[in-house]
């Protein structure tokens, strides 16, 4: 009986939780276009503002404009390490830019040790997904590679997929 009791309520506040969550997606769209708009206009106290919360709690596109802030230095201090700590996250999500923007950083070894085989990784799952600038990254990381770290990349790439289907 407990354990019912202890499944049942589990599940009722599960469901409270992502019933809060539903609610709170259209004010979350109108926050990111906020901070979209502050951006876009050089208010990048406002866009952080609006972002960081967003990213915080898992929407992708705030962790993709967040790791661009970093990156940048655009209202926050210009940390590469930060900015690959909001695009693995946005990454882990499929987003493609994020994907590309990850294998970037490892390509030219910013905020991550270099690592051609991550890079491919990263840039051939965001080129699947049709991002061209990920596409030509990757083409430029296979002219480095060894045919068995290309293997490995690719490998690596299947792997990801299968444990992250889209």
């Amino acid at each position: 009986m407990t354990r019912r009791r202890k499944d049942g309520f589990s599940f009722l506040r599960a469901g409270l939780v992502g019933l809060v969550l539903l609610l709170a997606v259209p004010a979350a769209g109108q926050d990111f276009q906020k901070g979209f708009e502050a951006a876009e206009r050089g208010d990048y106290a406002t866009a952080l503002r609006e972002w960081r919360p967003l990213a915080e709690v898992g929407l992708a596109g705030a962790q993709l404009r967040l790791g661009i802030m970093y990156y940048a230095g655009q209202g926050v201090p210009q940390d590469y390490a930060e900015a690959v700590k909001w695009w693995r996250l946005a990454a882990a999500q499929g987003l493609a830019d994020a994907q590309s923007n990850l294998g970037a950083m490892y390509h030219n070894g910013r905020g991550v040790p270099q690592d051609y085989v991550l890079a491919h990784m990263w840039a051939n799952l965001a080129a699947a997904q049709g991002n061209e600038t990920a596409a030509k990254n990757r083409d430029i990381a296979v002219s480095l590679m060894t045919p068995a770290d290309l293997s490995t990349a690719q490998k690596m790439a299947r792997e990801w997929l299968e444990k992250h289907p889209q």
